[in-house]
C-alpha cells in the first residue's frame, strides 16, 4: 500500500528537515529566476527596444574607470623601448657620386633591421599594447609582480565577469539573435510596402541594440548630421565583427558578404527577406564586375538602404588604417566615410582570426568588462575629376585616419596572410637605384 507523504515523514525528524531544505532551495531558486527575469526584461530588452538608456552602463562603465584607476597604482610598469632612430638619405646623395662604394650595403642593413625592429605591418595583427594592467589576464610578461590587493580585485572581477556577466550576455545574444531570425522572417511574408520597410528596421534596429546591450558596449556618435543616407555607400575602418553591431545600433544598412552554410547561413537567409541585403555566392565573390554590378544596381535604388563596406578587407588591431581597396570606389554614389576608435582599456576588440576562430573570440568579448567606442560620421565625399578610384579610396582613408586619431598606413592588409608584392620590392629598388646614380630620390625620377 501507499502511504500519503505526511505518513512517511512523521517519524523522521531528518527527512522533514531534508525536506523543508530542499523547498527553501527550490524557493531561493525561483527568486533568483524572477529577478533575473526581471533585470533583462525590464532593465535591458524593453529600454534598448524603444533605444533609451536608464544609466546603468554609465555608471558601470565609471566604476570600472576607478577601479582601473586603483589597479594602476597598485602596478608600476615601467617599459624601456629601443627603437634605432631615422638617417636621412641626404647621406646617399652627397657621399655616393654616383659610384659604388661598400658602404653602399649599410643602407640594405639599415632598412632590414628597421624592418625588425619596428615592422609597420606584422605589429597591425596583434593586440594593442596597454600603459597599464586591465585586469583581464595574469599572463602578460609585462606584468610580473601582483600585490595582494590587486590579487583580490582581479578575483572579484573574474566572479564578476564569469559569474554574472557572462551568462547575462549569453542570454541577450540567445534573445537578440533569436528575435532577428524569427522578426525578419515574419516580416519577409509582407509584401512590398513603406511598411514592411518600417517594420524591417525596426526588428534590425532592435536586434542589433539587443546584442549590443548583450557586449554593455557604450557608443559615442559623434557628428550625427552625417549620417549615411538612403542610396549611398558607408565605408568604415574594421577591427572587429562587432563594427557591424556598433553601427547598425545608430541606422540600417544594408550588408555586403558571402554566403556561409549553418547558423550563419539561417541568419544571412532569414534577413534577406525582409531587407535588402546583398550576399553573394563564392563564385561570385571572384568575379569583381558581377560584385561591382550588383552593388551598383542596389546604390541606384535611391530608395535602398546605404551599403555598408569595410574596404580593408581584414580586421586592424584599433591602431591604424591600412589600404582601402578600390573596387568599392568604383561603384559610384556618395561616399559616408566612418571612423571607428575603440577604448582597449575595458577589452580588446581586435579580432585575430589567425589565432582565434569566431567561437573563442565571442567568448572572449563576453568575458571582457565592456565595449566602449567612439563613433564619427564624416562629411560625405565623391570623386573628384582628376583622381581615379584608388587616389579617391586614398583620400578617404586618410579622412578616416585623422579623424579616429588612427596611424595611415599604405600598406595592405591582405600581408596578413599573402607575401608582399612584387611591385613593392620594385619600388624600392628603384629608389635606391636614384640614390645609387644620383637623380635625388624617386620624386626627381616620377
Amino acid at each position: 500500500t501507499v502511504r500519503p507523504p505526511w505518513r512517511v515523514w512523521s517519524g523522521s525528524g531528518a527527512g522533514l528537515e531534508r525536506v523543508c531544505l530542499m523547498e527553501a532551495g527550490w524557493s531561493a531558486a525561483g527568486g533568483l529566476l524572477h529577478l533575473w527575469l526581471f533585470v533583462v526584461l525590464f532593465l535591458i530588452l524593453l529600454p534598448a527596444m524603444f533605444g533609451v538608456s536608464l544609466g546603468v552602463t554609465g555608471v558601470y562603465i565609471q566604476v570600472l574607470v576607478h577601479i582601473l584607476e586603483v589597479s594602476d597604482q597598485c602596478v608600476k610598469v615601467t617599459k624601456t623601448y629601443t627603437k634605432i632612430p631615422e638617417t636621412t638619405l641626404e647621406y646617399l646623395k652627397t657621399t655616393l657620386n654616383g659610384e659604388f662604394a661598400l658602404s653602399d650595403a649599410l643602407y640594405f642593413l639599415k632598412t632590414g633591421v628597421e624592418s625588425i625592429v619596428d615592422d609597420q605591418v606584422t605589429q597591425r595583427f596583434s593586440s594593442e599594447e596597454l600603459a597599464s594592467w586591465n585586469l583581464l589576464t595574469r599572463t602578460n610578461h609585462n606584468f610580473r609582480y601582483i600585490s595582494l590587493r590587486l590579487t583580490v580585485i582581479w578575483g572579484l572581477g573574474v566572479l564578476v565577469r564569469y559569474g554574472v556577466l557572462f551568462p547575462l550576455r549569453i542570454t541577450l545574444a540567445v534573445i537578440g539573435l533569436s528575435w532577428l531570425v524569427i522578426g525578419t522572417s515574419l516580416v519577409g511574408l509582407l509584401p512590398e510596402s513603406s511598411a514592411k520597410r518600417w517594420l524591417s528596421e525596426l526588428v534590425h534596429l532592435t536586434c542589433y541594440r539587443i546584442c549590443a546591450r548583450g557586449l554593455s558596449a557604450t557608443v559615442q556618435y559623434h557628428n550625427k548630421e552625417n549620417r549615411p543616407q538612403k542610396g549611398g555607400i558607408c565605408v568604415a575602418n574594421h577591427t572587429t565583427p562587432i563594427d557591424v553591431v556598433i553601427l547598425a545600433n545608430d541606422g540600417c544598412y544594408a550588408m555586403v558578404g558571402q554566403i556561409h552554410g549553418g547558423l550563419l547561413g539561417v541568419i544571412q537567409r532569414s534577413m534577406v527577406r525582409s531587407c535588402p541585403h546583398v550576399w553573394f555566392e563564392r563564385s561570385e565573390m571572384r568575379d569583381r564586375h558581377a560584385v561591382t554590378s550588383r552593388l551598383r544596381a542596389h546604390v541606384a535604388a535611391r530608395t535602398k538602404l546605404p551599403i555598408l563596406i569595410f574596404p580593408e578587407g581584414t580586421c586592424i588591431n584599433n591602431t591604424s588604417v591600412m589600404m582601402f581597396k578600390k573596387g568599392s570606389f568604383e561603384i559610384g554614389g556618395t561616399i559616408h566615410p566612418v571612423a571607428i576608435k575603440y577604448d582597449p582599456r575595458f577589452g580588446d576588440a581586435f579580432w585575430n582570426s589567425s589565432k582565434y576562430n569566431m567561437v573563442s573570440y565571442l567568448l572572449r568579448m563576453m568575458t571582457s568588462w565592456a565595449i566602449v567606442v567612439n563613433v564619427w560620421y564624416l562629411p560625405p565625399m565623391t570623386i573628384q575629376e582628376d583622381e581615379d578610384a584608388a587616389q579617391f579610396a586614398s583620400r578617404v582613408k586618410s579622412a578616416i585616419a585623422d579623424q579616429g586619431g588612427l596611424l595611415d598606413l599604405a600598406w595592405d592588409g591582405g600581408l596578413k596572410r599573402a607575401k608582399v608584392k612584387e611591385s613593392f620590392r620594385e619600388e624600392q629598388q628603384k629608389m635606391y637605384s636614384c640614390f645609387i646614380v644620383g637623380h635625388g630620390g624617386p620624386e626627381s625620377s616620377a
